[in-house]
């Protein structure tokens, strides 16, 4: 990660948490956890937009089976 180790991530908390504050950090994690949340929603649904299939267009100069063609039981 970064390459840095677990004396160099302890040493930024401890000194994030002398700045902030520990009532602060709290709130910043779940701002954070939120932004990364609406961040993959969006992510997703562009994913799925660019994936999604159009459907192929009908033509008109082709018939179609009719649904009333008398092969139904009344």
């Amino acid at each position: 990660m970064f390459g840095l180790g677990g004396a160099e991530i302890g040493l930024i908390f401890l000194i994030v948490l002398l700045i902030f504050g520990p009532s602060q950090i709290p709130k910043m994690a779940r701002g954070l956890g939120q932004a990364l949340r609406e961040f993959r929603k969006a992510q997703r649904e562009i994913t799925d937009e660019v994936n999604r299939e159009d459907p192929p267009a009908e033509k008109s100069d082709k018939p179609g089976p009719t649904s009333g063609s008398g092969t139904g039981t009344s």
